[in-house]
């Protein structure tokens, strides 16, 4: 009879257990509305702004190999290449097109990118090097939560 009651138990627990994993799951599903703001873009700014987030994702990844050796003045380097300077490449038409939120965001994470060099170099703490990243890519996040980039729809022909 404890044998019995046991496997029951073992039974029921199993089949909670997948119970509240199927549960769980079904919340990390893709959401069914994207609720994020569009930015309604032609096919080649949309091209030139996915370009650029594929450059961060790049020195991103340079950038932490460097930490991880403690090679601050390649920390420095990396973080450099992410800078304002990248701002210079931006079209004035595409920049026109952006929501304001959207360029002060970008040029923040571009002035993070700077300040992230001065300090490599001169306190050469990866630490501190570190920390700087991690708030940097809090605004990456928060960009990619709150904005959506779209094909700008075609203009109808006459």
């Amino acid at each position: 009879m404890k044998s019995a009651s046991l496997v029951l138990a073992l039974v029921l627990g199993i089949e909670a257990t997948a119970a509240v994993a199927a549960d769980a799951h079904s919340h990390h599903a893709a959401p069914t509305e994207d609720r994020r703001a569009v930015l309604a873009l032609s096919e080649t700014e949309r091209a030139m702004i996915l370009e650029e987030m594929r450059l961060f994702l790049v020195g991103v990844e340079k950038l932490t190999g460097a930490l991880a050796r403690e090679d601050m003045a390649a920390v420095a380097t990396e973080a450099r290449e992410l800078g304002v300077k990248m701002t210079h490449d931006v079209p004035p038409a595409l920049r026109e097109k952006l929501p304001q939120a959207f360029r002060q965001l970008g040029f923040t994470v571009h002035r993070d990118f700077d300040a992230l060099a001065l300090d490599a170099e001169s306190m050469k703490d990866p630490r501190h090097s570190l920390q700087q990243l991690s708030a940097t890519l809090q605004k990456c996040v928060s960009c990619h939560a709150g904005y959506q980039i779209r094909p700008q729809p075609l203009a109808a022909a006459h």
